[in-house]
């Protein structure tokens, strides 16, 4: 899908990063038509939140399984093959060229995208050494993406920092999906490579996925409203 494809109010995904499926759901009453698209990770997968993905999907919502698999090749194409059937739209794996090639494998001819998970975005240079790469953020996620590209991976998940860099290797054949996303003014947290939403729009991000500064606002709705006018202004749309 090219980005002039992409509908604007889909490339906000929120993540239900929430303790339970009556949780995930008085959020999504919550957003109403604000939100067209939502991320299910660890968290709510954990609390028995996968079956969600089908419920939300027949209800006319996007869904991203965001479920970062690594293991041996068999392992995660069985495993991706389970969540095609779920009726999910993106589903992650870590960008190592064997997880990647079985998660390709795995997906066959479903709808499911397949994005690669580059670098975490809580993640420098410094963290990257400490847990033995030779390569810095930058290098480790342009080799990631090349390899990634080659394998028939859909997109991938990058802080958006690189999402200019990667747009030079990748072109338009593969969406990105940027975490890291923080309104002007918001706290960072734990993420160390942020951008807000309209300059991570303009820098060429597909898709933002906002978290904190939407589930916990005063006014979720309120909040995701504005991220969505700003990515709006950012398109020109």
């Amino acid at each position: 899908m090219t980005p002039a494809e992409i509908a604007p109010k889909d490339r906000l995904i929120v993540p239900l990063d929430v303790p339970s499926v009556e949780a995930a759901e008085a959020m999504i009453a919550g957003l109403g038509d604000s939100v067209t698209f939502y991320k299910i990770g660890y968290q709510l997968a954990y609390a028995g939140g996968l079956p969600l993905i089908g419920k939300l999907a027949d209800r006319g919502k996007k869904v991203f399984a965001d479920l970062k698999m690594h293991d041996i090749g068999n392992t995660v194409a069985r495993g991706v093959e389970s969540v095609a059937r779920l009726g999910a739209t993106f589903l992650t794996v870590h960008a190592y060229p064997q997880t990647m090639k079985a998660a390709v494998e795995g997906r066959g001819g479903s709808g499911l995208k397949i994005l690669a998970v580059t670098v975490l975005t809580s993640y420098n240079d410094d963290d990257l050494h400490a847990a033995g790469y030779r390569l810095g953020v930058s290098e480790l996620v342009e080799a990631r993406a090349q390899q990634a590209q080659v394998l028939g991976v859909d997109g991938l998940v990058c802080s958006p920092e690189e999402v200019g860099a990667l747009r030079k290797i990748v072109g338009h054949q593969m969406s990105l999906v940027t975490p890291g996303i923080r309104p002007a003014g918001a706290p960072s947290g734990d993420q160390k490579r942020i951008m807000t939403p309209g300059r991570a729009i303009a820098a060429g991000a597909d898709y933002l996925v906002v978290g904190r500064p939407i589930l916990e606002a005063a006014d979720p709705k309120a909040a995701a409203d504005a991220i969505q006018a700003e990515i709006a202004q950012a398109l020109g749309a």
